[in-house]
């Protein structure tokens, strides 16, 4: 029995080699009979791909996309609003409503094919607020709500949730377009129109002015500091040298009262900046404009068309022989 088993298994393995060997001489074939298909139509594949090449550059250089990125600050508690102005512009686009943003001061509207925004994912940002003048407990508040918001979810999905990236500081303004743009011609006028808002306008004014009153009320206190100390300094000049080193000992308010001045410059210099941030609502902080989009298969088609007329020739042969194959076939019966 078990020589009859053994037996078996020698039969088996055989025909498993044999498989094998005629596998690899049927792959070995297929390559052989390729390799001389290629040789007997060389001519008419270079020529073939001669004309795909041609046609994929005529392609690439007719089917240019630019796309221009606006990086934006949002002022004021703007985010909603400039997410709702933006995709308002992108219906009129996609409905092709030239008069619309003809209106709005766009010169050349027809080369506009989209205009998306997106957050840019930025955690640390939002956890340390540094764009505002923030205090330590509201840096704390952020991310003790980015804990809780991350307990029940996974934190690359609350990274990318609506309401967490409407909180990021910066956000993207995508413009795909046929042909290049100019600055004047329409990132101008976009940036325009989602700056004209009433209230935002009246919102901007009253801090600006608030943030001038602060910044002058801060001034009048350090140069009521710098006075005092003033007077401190030559009264110290005058009196014997025990007596100041005892009046240094004694007045320990005088650190204090230099780091209030120290706290007051620092404020001043953040409310410089926050004039030039929020001299606009929506306010532009860097621009990229005319880079050719090379995403997907755009620019590419000079080296994939020649493939495509490739594949096509191959498929007419073998197509051709299958035809040839069966009419021998059916002439036979």
């Amino acid at each position: 029995m078990n020589t009859n088993t053994n037996h078996d298994q020698e039969i088996d393995l055989g025909k498993l080699v044999k498989h094998i060997n005629q596998s690899i001489s049927n792959f070995t074939f297929s390559i052989f009979r390729f390799l001389l298909f290629i040789k007997k139509n060389i001519i008419a594949l270079s020529i073939i791909g001669l004309i795909g090449v041609f046609f994929g550059y005529y392609i690439d250089n007719n089917n240019k996309k630019y796309y221009s990125e606006i990086i934006v600050s949002p002022n004021f508690g703007s985010t909603e609003y400039l997410y709702s102005k933006v995709d308002l512009l992108s219906t009129k686009i996609s409905e092709d409503n030239i008069a619309f943003m003809n209106s709005i001061g766009i010169k050349n509207p027809e080369n506009i094919i989209s205009i998306k925004i997106s957050p840019i994912i930025d955690i640390y940002s939002l956890i340390n607020n540094n764009t505002k003048i923030a205090t330590n407990a509201q840096n704390t508040q952020n991310f003790e709500m980015m804990k809780l918001l991350a307990e029940n979810s996974d934190i690359n999905k609350v990274m990318r949730d609506d309401i967490t990236s409407k909180n990021y500081p910066l956000h993207s303004i995508k413009i795909t377009t046929i042909n290049k743009i100019n600055e004047k011609d329409a990132i101008e006028p976009i940036l325009k129109y989602l700056n004209n808002n009433s209230f935002y306008l009246a919102l901007q004014k009253t801090i600006l002015k608030n943030t001038e009153i602060k910044i002058t009320k801060n001034q009048e206190i350090i140069n009521q500091i710098d006075a005092l100390l003033n007077g401190f300094s030559s009264s110290s000049s005058n009196s014997p040298k025990n007596d100041k080193l005892v009046y240094y000992n004694e007045n320990t308010q005088l650190n204090d009262i230099i780091e209030s001045k120290n706290k007051l410059i620092e404020e001043i210099a953040q409310q410089e900046l926050s004039k030039i941030n929020y001299s606009q609502t929506i306010k532009k902080t860097a621009l990229i404009i005319n880079n050719i989009n090379k995403k997907g298969i755009n620019g590419k088609m000079k080296l994939l068309f020649p493939f495509v007329l490739f594949f096509l020739f191959l498929l007419f042969h073998v197509f051709k022989l299958f035809y040839e194959t069966q009419k021998k076939k059916i002439t036979r019966q």
